[in-house]
């Protein structure tokens, strides 16, 4: 039975993944998380018990505990989500980001040569995966190819960017099978709730503000999780190595768009007029909530992923429309409000759901 090390495995995109490959696989999975605070061993609470699932408490920064991993599991196959994520904490903290996305990456892209060298074996791959933001912003018009420049305007972008080159690196001069994606917006179940959907969707029912940035306007393509897995599991079985592959749900929408469909959904799920939060502070709708706040630091305008590579080359297409998704999403927490109140608590601060989210 092949083994697949999954980094970033207790994430949102990672936890997600787990679970699908899993079902659609043989593999025998064997996550690898932190566990900071975005890394909740809740989301992969129903398959602890799992026979073909394992769990290993590591830093993909730490050089030692990553060889050993290697060593002990001996994966025919890499996943990498292993990073720090979001834009703001990215501002506050740049040198976690450097750490974690460039470092980490490199301590994998290593161990995973020297691996190969010392245990050569065909079909050894390294999957990295990315984000839309390498490419920085785009016009009115467009849309981000696999041949898109990179122009990051974030410390996490740029990070992400860092990483990126150094898988490129690694197919070019020791020709590891490596293969790279770069993803649109994600959303679904699962999310951390710092992100703009998750966020926004807690605060409505708790009656607090639902933050957006500047005017609304910036616009980003928006993928759901589940799409962007078996995406992610088709360029992990059949890619080329050395390859680039974009993914992208085909779904541009402003900020403000986002969150009037989100109020509109959690209005048909539950209606406002039944929600005591509301009630209390005399509002009447969900889009009441709506406050508008200082527009961020190099926030960049628009996003858009040009994914017909993929579908193309692999025959990949989005199974789930946006606003089907984000029903689902919203379902999803209204249901799971343990879930939230725990990765709520702990080491991270109920006050930062005060900021907007990616």
């Amino acid at each position: 039975m092949e083994t697949m090390v999954v980094t970033g495995g207790a994430g949102f995109i990672g936890s997600n993944f787990v679970h699908h490959a899993l079902a659609r696989t043989e593999a025998r999975v064997v996550v690898v998380d932190k566990l900071t605070y975005a890394g909740n061993l809740e989301s992969l609470a129903d398959v602890s018990s799992h026979p073909r699932y394992a769990f290993v408490q590591a830093d993909v920064a730490d050089r030692e505990a990553v060889r050993a991993i290697f060593r002990e599991h001996r994966p025919a196959a890499v996943v990498n989500f292993a990073a720090e994520t979001h834009v703001d904490r990215s501002i506050d903290d740049p040198a976690a980001f450097v750490r974690t996305n460039v470092g980490g990456t490199f301590e994998l892209l290593e161990a995973s040569r020297l691996f190969v060298r010392e245990r050569p074996a065909a079909g050894f791959r390294f999957l990295h995966v990315s984000t839309d933001e390498v490419y920085g912003t785009l016009g009115a018009e467009g849309a981000f190819s696999e041949e898109t420049p990179y122009a990051p305007n974030s410390p996490y972008a740029a990070s992400k960017a860092g990483a990126d080159h150094l898988v490129r690196a690694w197919y070019e001069t020791y020709r590891l099978s490596v293969l790279l994606t770069n993803c649109s917006n994600n959303y679904g179940p699962g999310q951390f709730p710092e992100k703009l959907i998750p966020l926004m969707i807690l605060n409505a029912i708790e009656g607090k503000g639902l933050p957006i940035y500047g005017d609304g306007g910036n616009v980003r393509d928006w993928l759901y999780v589940l799409d962007h897995c078996e995406g992610l599991l088709l360029v992990l079985r059949k890619g080329v190595p050395g390859q680039k592959y974009n993914i992208g749900g085909g779904n541009e929408r402003t900020n403000l768009q986002v969150v009037d469909a989100l109020c509109a959904a959690l209005e048909a799920e539950r209606p406002a007029a039944s929600n005591p939060a509301l009630a209390a502070r005399g509002l009447r709708s969900y889009a009441e909530l709506r406050t508008f706040v200082p527009d961020r630091p190099g926030h960049d305008r628009r996003y858009a992923i040009d994914s017909s590579k993929l579908r193309r080359e692999l025959g990949w297409a989005p199974a789930h429309a946006f606003e089907d998704g984000l029903r689902e999403t919203v379902r999803w927490y209204l249901a799971n409000r343990p879930w939230c109140e725990a990765v709520q608590s702990g080491k991270y601060r109920r006050e930062r759901l005060g900021l907007p989210g990616r």
